[in-house]
């Protein structure tokens, strides 16, 4: 899954497939300018910043348990939102300095360090690193990936594919050769 925000006419939280298939709003009310998420992958929570609404606030995949962790004036001078263990961290933009955040009640927050001009933040640990299996598109004995000529995409699920072409061509009638 792909899970972005938006905050032109509607602000929301949502999530589609890699292909851009099966768009899904999972917030729509009480939110007003998301600027930063994150994913903990392996309980299935998305975390956002509102900086119009000074909030840090966190759902399940579909939308549902919807919790504010931190509410407050700092929250519309954070940038950049990764989140591992019991902690949210951030980066304050006013300092550039790194924040830790317990992302169970918003307590316990600290500056951990400063970076020059710092606007976005991400951790790398190998739990959050999903194990590889076959999926659909894995390169084909001719060097495309999933059989596609350009651009192979995820569907629904690991099985599934789509095809797609680059700017300035078209996909063919087969949906795997692009003109």
């Amino acid at each position: 899954k792909l899970f972005f925000t938006d905050y032109g006419n509607a602000a929301k939280v949502e999530r589609c497939d890699m292909d851009g298939m099966n768009r899904t709003w999972i917030v729509d009310s009480k939110i007003e300018q998301p600027t930063a998420l994150a994913l903990d992958l392996i309980n299935k929570y998305v975390y956002w910043l509102d900086i119009y609404l000074e909030s840090v606030e966190v759902v399940d995949y579909q939308g549902r348990r919807r919790q504010t962790i931190s509410k407050g004036r700092q929250i519309r001078h954070l940038c950049g939102l990764a989140v591992f263990e019991n902690y949210l961290y951030t980066i304050n933009s006013d300092n550039f300095s790194i924040l830790r955040i317990n992302r169970y009640n918003g307590t316990d927050v600290q500056a951990l360090a400063r970076l020059d001009n710092a606007k976005e933040i991400r951790v790398y640990q190998k739990r959050t690193q999903a194990a590889v299996r076959s999926h659909a598109c894995e390169v084909d004995p001719y060097g495309m990936p999933g059989g596609c000529s350009h651009i192979c995409l995820l569907s629904s699920s690991y099985k599934a594919r789509t095809c797609r072409c680059r700017t300035g061509f078209i996909l063919g009638s087969d949906g795997r050769s692009c003109k």
